[in-house]
C-alpha cells in the first residue's frame, strides 16, 4: 500500500520526475504474489490501481541502489538489516518516525483494519515528504501544501 500511496501523492505534486519508489519484501513468503487482495481493494477505493504487482524479496544491491529504505514495523526493519548488514549511511527508518506519533503503521494482515494502515500511511507519507522538502506539513493535518 505504501509504494502505491507514495506514488500517489508525489504525482499529485508534480514530483513524480523525482522519484523512484520500489516495494520489497524482508522475507520470500509472498514472492510472486499479487498485493494483498484487502489491500488492493482499499488502494482502489482512493482511485489507486496496483496490478501487475508481484512481490519479490529485497537484496542488498537493491538496498545499495536507494537513498532511504523505510520499513513500516520493526520485524521488517531487522529484515532489512539481515539482508543489508550494516547501514553506515543511516538511509534506514521506520515511515511513522516522520511523524509526531513514532512507531509501527498499524499491520492490516494481523488487525484486519485497513482504515488504520491508510491513516498511519498517508500521515507517514505526508511526514517523509516534509521531511524532504517537498511539502510543509502541519502535524494537525489541516495544511498540505506544495513546497
Amino acid at each position: 500500500m505504501a509504494r502505491y500511496m507514495m506514488e500517489q501523492r508525489v504525482s499529485e505534486l508534480g514530483f513524480s520526475d523525482e522519484f523512484e519508489i520500489g516495494s520489497a519484501a524482508t522475507s520470500s513468503e509472498e514472492t510472486g504474489n499479487p498485493v494483498y487482495p484487502p489491500a488492493a481493494r482499499k488502494l482502489a477505493e482512493h482511485g489507486i490501481r496496483c496490478s501487475g504487482h508481484r512481490a519479490h524479496r529485497m537484496t542488498a544491491e537493491e538496498f545499495g541502489y536507494y537513498d532511504l529504505v523505510i520499513a513500516m514495523d520493526r520485524w521488517n526493519l531487522s529484515g532489512i538489516r539481515r539482508i543489508a548488514g550494516e547501514d553506515s549511511e543511516g538511509k534506514v527508518h521506520l515511515m511513522m518516525d516522520y511523524t509526531d506519533r513514532p512507531g509501527e503503521v498499524a499491520d492490516p494482515w494481523y488487525t484486519g483494519d485497513f482504515d488504520a494502515t491508510w491513516r498511519d500511511l498517508e500521515e507517514g507519507i505526508e511526514g517523509l515528504l516534509a521531511s524532504l522538502g517537498f511539502v510543509r506539513y502541519d502535524t494537525s493535518r489541516k495544511h498540505r501544501r506544495k513546497r
